[in-house]
């Protein structure tokens, strides 16, 4: 089944033996930024350097061109193997990341059931709004995808957040 996790940094190595993903989405600070794992070809690992900071003006805050690129690589996933997506904690950056690949693979008008289905399957999602609001505008929603989000709201607040994995498609 295809299938997108979300895990904290910490839950990578152990994401990777389990489930064997086909790509790897990092979305960490410079200062922390990991090398593309053993046995991943280096172009199935996107690394987004970029703190999780939702002010525009904040230095490495997501800029639009992270999201386009997010986007560029989701649709270089087949999704015939699982795609990991990690920040730190696995609580914004990386939700927010996975919402938008979702938000893209599945098409316009189900960015509402799709943050309701993250917020079922990780209630400790807290995207990054920043990083949805740019998504939102690479992929001309007009502000859908950031509407869909606030209405989940902030979720439970943690420090790091558990593995989780969203299918792509509806069971």
């Amino acid at each position: 089944m295809p299938l997108i996790l979300i895990t904290p940094l910490s839950a990578v190595p152990d994401a990777l033996k389990e489930h064997v993903p086909s790509h790897l989405v990092t979305l960490l600070s410079a200062e922390y930024m990991i090398e593309t794992p053993e046995g991943l070809p280096v172009e199935r690992h996107l690394r987004l350097s970029v703190h999780d900071i939702s002010d525009p003006a904040g230095d490495q805050a997501p800029a639009r061109r992270d999201a386009e690129r997010l986007i560029e690589f989701g649709r270089g996933w087949d999704a015939r193997a699982p795609m990991l997506i990690h920040c730190w904690a696995g609580v914004s950056r990386s939700t927010a990341a996975a919402y938008a690949i979702l938000c893209d693979k599945l098409g316009p008008g189900r960015e509402h059931d799709i943050a309701q289905r993250l917020r079922a399957r990780a209630p400790h999602a807290q995207p990054n709004r920043l990083l949805v609001r740019h998504a939102d505008d690479v992929l001309c929603r007009g502000g859908a995808m950031v509407r869909a989000v606030e209405a989940i709201g902030m979720g439970t607040p943690v420090t790091q957040g558990v593995p989780v994995a969203i299918p792509l498609y509806t069971e």
